[in-house]
């Protein structure tokens, strides 16, 4: 025969489940997130001119010529 539970051991037992999500929400949001690492991207080779030269402007070369700016 099982005995009536009483309402305070009901509200303990809530606050006891309301705390244990407290605290396994606040260890969720302070851990660190893994990520997988991504693997390098090569970068793709261009072939030089056939008649020589080679000068291309880059996002490098525009970016120096936007700090040489008065």
């Amino acid at each position: 025969m099982t005995q009536p539970t009483s309402p305070a051991m009901n509200r303990r037992r809530l606050f006891a489940g309301v705390g244990t999500v407290g605290a396994v929400a606040a260890v969720a949001a302070v851990a660190p997130r893994v990520v997988a690492p991504q693997p390098p991207v090569a970068a793709a080779v261009r072939q030089p001119p056939a008649r020589g030269g080679g000068y291309t402007v880059s996002e490098h070369v525009q970016r120096y010529y936007q700090t040489t700016r008065v």
